[in-house]
């Protein structure tokens, strides 16, 4: 509401000038959803405490999870609730991918809350049967893929690969199943990785800080032609959605930090996931997310394998999946699971933006 009541007058007072700039707003999104954790967060977790909506942990995970019992869990909303407060305020509202960036955020963050909703109330970690949580995922998915292929252009269904300039094929139709698989293998990845104590909070901020400086670049005719990567039409506004989003993990980190306060629940993590695939989606780096969300994908991988391999050999290949727990009974505290994937996490961040100058 700012951006939109306020930009008008600039022909009035040219200060208000200043909003016209991606970077300023991104800024102060970042801030406005800092600001929202911070005041709203103690108040939050004392509501969750008090109605007893607490962490249901598994039975067959490492003992010192058992301690975790009962911590305040939903703290997704955080999320939910401060990325439309701050979308109100600073972005361009006229911008379509915008609104289909944060209804398929309150969507997938919907489907996360009956989950989670369901296992606090039957007091097991089961939640909603697989097929419907699936069922749900798939439904935003390819909501959000029709959408931006019928209103896309000859760019939207060419796949792009790092270290190529060109693309490398046009999916044409297929394009459509290749988006509903990625927008749900990326909810479900940063999902499993929401574990420990501030490991996917800590890994979304540097992945969203990466996403930003990709939307920002790619809404830029001068940026996108000098590294030759496609200009996107209207994708420097998400950036601002992505600075919202790094303000809103940060907020949640200084209660998420271990020993958590609160826990972020599938409320959070769907919806997070979900969306770095459809920020990728728009702005055609749907391979490049997969190297930027690198320990998401081997997180992932690492429950896919095992489920594999128990079903075709009764063998493990890790001690337990995802792969975090798998260090966690190797002996390693975690603590030092947590900041080693951060590292990992960081690492795989420079690689994928060192392609944007090796093609």
């Amino acid at each position: 509401m700012i951006f939109e009541f306020f930009y008008p007058l600039v022909k009035y007072f040219t200060a208000f000038n200043i909003l016209k700039y991606i970077t300023f707003r991104g800024a102060y999104a970042a801030i406005t959803t800092l600001l929202f954790c911070f005041i709203f967060g103690p108040a939050l977790i004392e509501v969750l405490r008090k109605f007893r909506i607490g962490q249901v942990v598994r039975q067959d995970g490492p003992e010192t999870h058992l301690a975790k019992v009962g911590t305040p869990t939903m703290g997704g909303v955080f999320f939910v609730i401060s990325m439309l407060v701050t979308v109100l305020l600073w972005q361009d509202l006229g911008n379509y991918k915008v609104w289909l960036t944060l209804c398929a955020f309150v969507a997938l963050g919907a489907i996360g809350f009956l989950d989670d909703y369901l296992k606090i109330t039957q007091r097991n970690s089961d939640g909603l049967p697989p097929w419907g949580k699936l069922a749900g995922q798939f439904a935003v998915a390819l909501a959000v893929a029709l959408v931006l292929y019928f209103n896309g252009d000859e760019i939207t269904t060419k796949l792009y690969l790092p270290f190529f300039k060109n693309p490398v094929a046009d999916l044409g139709a297929l394009w459509i199943p290749f988006a509903v698989l990625l927008i749900m293998g990326e909810s479900n990845a940063v999902n499993f990785t929401d574990g420990l104590d501030g490991l996917a909070s800590g890994l979304l901020i540097s992945v969203f800080i990466a996403l930003a400086i990709l939307t920002y670049i790619s809404g830029r005719v001068d940026y996108s032609e000098y590294l030759g990567i496609p200009y996107i039409t209207g994708a420097g506004e998400l950036t601002v959605f992505c600075l919202g989003l790094v303000g809103a993990c940060v907020g949640f980190l200084w209660f998420n930090a271990h020993p958590a306060e609160i826990f972020m629940g599938d409320v959070g993590s769907l919806p997070m996931g979900g969306i770095i695939a459809i920020i990728s989606l728009i702005i055609k780096k749907e391979i490049l997310v997969l190297i930027i969300g690198g320990v998401f994908v081997l997180e992932i991988a690492s429950v896919i394998l095992q489920v594999l391999s128990y079903k075709l050999t009764k063998k493990r290949l890790f001690k337990m999946a995802p792969l975090h727990h798998h260090f966690e009974l190797s002996g390693w505290p975690e603590a030092k699971v947590v900041i080693r994937f951060w590292i990992l996490g960081g690492l795989f961040i420079i690689i994928a933006l060192s392609t944007l100058k090796i093609q």
